[in-house]
């Protein structure tokens, strides 16, 4: 099997398919759910049947992408034609799906993550594109498929969340493009804006609060870390996909290199890095059982916070001093 098809293979088995299941990666973000929603509508838009497959909560500033386009219910389609994975590069990613997955004639991946392996009949993998959106993007345009606005909505949803509304270091000059020609199609760049960035509750401003009160920097003041802990959300009424933006918030410290948002579940802790300039956050992801990309990177580790933190601490100097 070779590394990547071509998105022309990819949206030939597409046209061909008359059900698709779109799965998106746990957890997820507004590149996930926005290049799924973008790929859902339009395949709809063809007559097709169609339906996101996700086995958790849409976190509440991107619930408004979700159009009746997404379910958990995995008997929605017995066996569909195509089964396709976006932002996601192995089936860790979406567990709980993964044997539904399997069920698909054809499975496909579209990812722009550097640790990925292509792991399916048909890939495409990209880890210069700065959001799996923006692939979708050019996916659709092969296809020759209409770009309506609600597709428009989503892709924008997908690159604004990836590059941090264009603040990241992995913003280019096509995330640009894509933008400027989405415009021609509709995209509502503002109503999308406030509704992933400027509909914030007020327990998730209480829950940022407590978190950034635990701060810690270390590493000469390259590296800062916080927590957020279950009795936090409790105290707060937060949930922890609320916790976005936090580690943004450390990075943005003058000095700090590396930033580090771990995040307490039940049996496990999940973690989040993120990098200014020089620092490779992926190295220090795998390090710890995770990956992502050079400057966003994360992962799980299946043991206490208490256990955690020195692992995670360690690894960072590491990689600084």
């Amino acid at each position: 099997m070779k590394d990547n098809n071509t998105f022309r293979e990819i949206g030939e088995k597409l046209l061909e398919a008359d059900s698709v299941l779109v799965y998106p990666h746990v957890n997820m973000d507004g590149d996930a759910l926005g290049s799924a929603v973008a790929v859902c509508r339009t395949l709809r838009n063809l007559g097709k049947t169609c339906w996101i497959l996700i086995e958790d909560d849409i976190p509440r500033n991107l619930q408004f992408l979700d159009r009746g386009y997404c379910t958990c219910d995995q008997n929605v389609v017995s066996a569909p034609d195509v089964s396709l994975c976006l932002d996601c590069g192995d089936v860790s990613r979406f567990l709980k799906r993964k044997d539904k997955f399997r069920e698909g004639k054809v499975n496909i991946c579209i990812d722009h993550h550097r640790t990925t392996v292509p792991f399916c009949q048909y890939n495409y993998v990209d880890p210069d594109a700065a959001a799996t959106g923006q692939l979708v993007y050019y996916l659709l345009q092969e296809m020759g498929t209409e770009i309506d606005g609600e597709i428009a909505d989503a892709i924008f949803a997908a690159i604004t969340t990836d590059t941090g509304n264009f603040q990241y270091s992995n913003t280019t000059k096509e995330c640009h493009e894509i933008t400027a020609e989405l415009y021609e199609k509709g995209v509502d760049v503002r109503r999308v804006s406030q509704q992933v960035y400027e509909s914030v509750r007020l327990e998730r401003v209480m829950l940022h609060g407590k978190a950034l009160s635990q701060l810690e920097i270390f590493a000469g003041g390259q590296a800062a870390m916080t927590v957020v802990t279950q009795r936090m959300l409790r105290e707060t009424g937060a949930g922890m996909d609320e916790t976005e933006g936090i580690v943004d918030k450390l990075r943005a410290i003058d000095g700090v290199e590396i930033a580090i948002l771990v995040k307490e579940d039940v049996d496990k802790i999940k973690l989040s890095l993120r990098a200014k300039s020089r620092a490779n956050v992926a190295v220090i992801a795998e390090h710890l059982g995770g990956g992502g990309h050079t400057k966003a990177a994360g992962g799980t580790m299946k043991m206490t916070l208490e256990e955690a933190l020195p692992l995670i601490r360690q690894e960072v100097e590491n990689a600084l001093l």
